[in-house]
């Protein structure tokens, strides 16, 4: 069983984490990936694009492989399926985040024991725009 991370511990990490790689980072505005960035980016967060295929993504320079981003990295978020996570996980850990995260409807277990590995949080099945507007939007 995968621990939850709570309210307390999700309002920590949105606070601590400035620098977010986004793995999987569409460049096509009617994307998830793309909506959640740009709200991030909007909020003062640096968005770090990360897309095998794109230039430039929402003004930023893009990185083809998270293995290619420079330290440091806060927080990595993954917008791939599910079977695909534990690999990027492996990659993140070269980067030292304070945490991993999937979307709604990611989940991986053996992503969470590799994250637990190397000494980072993983939050699954939640989407960072969500619980950025619970837990420190303006009323």
């Amino acid at each position: 069983m995968v621990a939850e991370v709570s309210d307390s511990d999700l309002r920590t990490l949105l606070q601590a984490c400035r620098r977010v790689a986004v793995v999987g980072l569409s460049p096509k505005p009617d994307r998830a990936s793309h909506r959640v960035a740009a709200y991030l980016q909007a909020k003062g967060f640096h968005i770090i694009p990360v897309h095998p295929q794109a230039r430039e993504i929402l003004g930023e320079p893009v990185y083809a492989r998270l293995e290619d981003v420079p330290p440091p990295v806060d927080l990595v978020y993954v917008f791939r399926r599910s079977s695909e996570v534990p690999p990027v996980v492996e990659a993140a850990a070269a980067l030292g985040p304070l945490a991993v995260w999937l979307p709604l409807g990611v989940i991986s277990r053996e992503a969470a024991e590799l994250a637990r590995a190397h000494g980072f949080v993983l939050v699954m099945d939640r989407c960072m725009m969500v619980e950025h507007l619970r837990l420190l939007g303006e009323p």
